[in-house]
């Protein structure tokens, strides 16, 4: 309020002021002569102070004509001007409406409308770092790898969008099966970004597959310090790369340095059965069989497994199998009602011919859940306590279309393993192995196999016999289904049993 009245008492004043000024000067004579050769022009003092005015507005006017003709030469020059600034704002607009179009073209899956927008973009714009990226993953999408690959290696020119290339690179030597290139580009992703989880992850699983284990123990590290892994996990994995060095490391010849890279990957995770083994081997190796047994206890209490059971028997190889089976009790006791320590428990027995006390240690385990081992085991048994051969081949043929057990399967593509690696062989998973059991579907089997193990026990003539073998025969067993720790198959059993029958 208060200003406004300020405003108004200026402006009465200023306009009081000029009329004052204007009465003082009409009252004055004649001030001003103005010669031009011949002529003279006299001027009163309002003229006077109209043609002054005038004359400055004729000054300002030259002054802005000389400016645009001095603009108009810059920009016939080249030199950024105010009509050069306005066809950039007009391109700027272009350019960024064909990148807008070239986003929502590659987003809704358009490659080509996309690469055609983006080279449009560039052409406004000249901002390669962006074009060049809608552009290969654009010429991706649509199958033209060379020219998403040209758009890569465009993007290493730049400090900026080098690690987009570098990604990009990788990511298609990865597709045709190139891992020696993609690991050298995926180390130096790495060393721009060591932040970068996919990276991380690609890297780790190269190294694991070229037994760069001492490398991958690092970029796994990385992982931990990164959080982008939790610590159990990275613990499990640093494990497992540890008892995978010692592997190498004792193929070549160096026993020491695999002991103790054994006996670490064991501390660093009790669970993994490779680890146990190799600790409790190198326990052995340093005459210090408690400390075995103990490694093979504490695995076996939480997964029991039979490679287990063949590292606990190493420890006193050359024990009869009395004293063996008696002194197995203390790794038999931990779990006992697992199927794994039944089955165990009557191997044992079977090796110390005591065959009732076999069949009361497997119990139910072959009617409950038949396995090819538990079954096998049943017909030893059987074999054992003087059965007919028909009874026993029954037992040998439900073996053979009976689920193989527990198996090192892979959790990521469901691929079997003979035994235990770091990385699937088939799908090239890291630390995706584990001890289970398959999960299949109904199998359907040839016709009549579901009858053989009836058909087999109820004669044992040659017409049984010949039908057992070619149904048996004609069964074939997974092909990536391995061979059970400590049993060699269902015929191998009945030959050993046979001769065990002639003593």
């Amino acid at each position: 309020m208060l200003w406004s009245l300020i405003k108004i008492l200026l402006f009465v004043a200023v306009v009081v002021a000029l009329t004052i000024g204007a009465g003082y000067i009409m009252e004055t004579g004649p001030s001003v002569l103005i010669s031009v050769g011949v002529y003279e022009f006299e001027l009163g003092p309002l003229q006077a102070v109209l043609a002054a005015l005038a004359g400055l507005g004729l000054l300002w006017l030259i002054f802005k004509l000389v400016g645009l003709l001095l603009a108009f030469i810059k920009f016939l020059l080249g030199d950024e001007t105010a009509l050069s600034r306005y066809f950039d704002r007009n391109r700027e607009r272009k350019g960024y409406r064909m990148l807008v179009d070239s986003l929502l073209a590659l987003a809704a899956g358009e490659g080509k409308e996309a690469m055609a927008k983006a080279a449009k973009a560039e052409k406004y714009l000249q901002l390669p770092q962006v074009t060049n990226v809608i552009t290969a993953e654009a010429a991706e999408m649509i199958g033209e790898r060379k020219k998403a690959e040209e758009a890569y290696k465009a993007l290493l020119a730049h400090d900026k969008t080098r690690f987009v290339g570098i990604r990009g690179i990788m990511k298609q030597k990865l597709s045709e099966g190139d891992t020696d290139t993609a690991l050298a580009l995926a180390q130096k992703a790495y060393a721009l970004k060591p932040r970068h989880e996919e990276v991380q992850d690609t890297l780790l699983k190269l190294q694991a597959e070229k037994h760069d284990w001492s490398g991958a123990r690092k970029t796994l590290g990385t992982k931990l310090k990164t959080g982008t892994m939790p610590r159990d996990v990275h613990r499990r994995r640093d494990a497992v790369l540890a008892v995978s060095e010692a592997k190498d490391i004792l193929d070549a010849g160096k026993s020491i340095e695999a002991r103790e890279a054994a006996i670490e990957a064991n501390k660093l995770s009790p669970d993994l059965i490779p680890a146990s083994m190799m600790a409790a081997r190198g326990y052995i190796d340093k005459g210090k069989p408690r400390h075995a047994a103990r490694v093979l206890k504490k695995t076996w209490e939480m997964n029991p497994h039979p490679e287990l059971a063949v590292a606990f028997a190493e420890i006193v190889p050359d024990d009869d199998p009395k004293a063996r089976l008696k002194r197995f009790m203390e790794l038999t006791r931990i779990q006992p009602d697992h199927p794994e320590t039944k089955m165990l428990l009557a191997e044992l027995n079977i090796a110390a011919e005591d065959f009732p006390a076999a069949r009361r240690a497997l119990g139910d385990l072959a009617t409950t859940t038949p396995t090819a081992r538990s079954l096998s085991i049943m017909a030893a048994v059987e074999r054992g306590e003087g059965a007919d051969d028909a009874v026993v081949r029954g037992w040998l043929a439900r073996a053979v279309i009976a689920p193989r057990g527990p198996q090192w399967i892979c959790d990521n593509c469901q691929h079997t393993e003979p035994t235990w690696t770091p990385v699937c062989s088939h799908c090239g998973g890291f630390d995706t192995l584990s001890w289970r059991e398959l999960e299949t579907s109904e199998l359907t089997m040839p016709t009549g196999s579901e009858m053989l193990p009836l058909i087999v026990g109820k004669s044992a003539d040659e017409t049984a016999a010949e039908a057992a073998a070619e149904m048996a025969e004609s069964v074939e067993p997974p092909v990536d289904a391995p061979v059970e720790p400590g049993t060699e198959g269902a015929h191998e059993d009945e030959t050993v049993l046979e001769g065990k029958v002639e003593k």
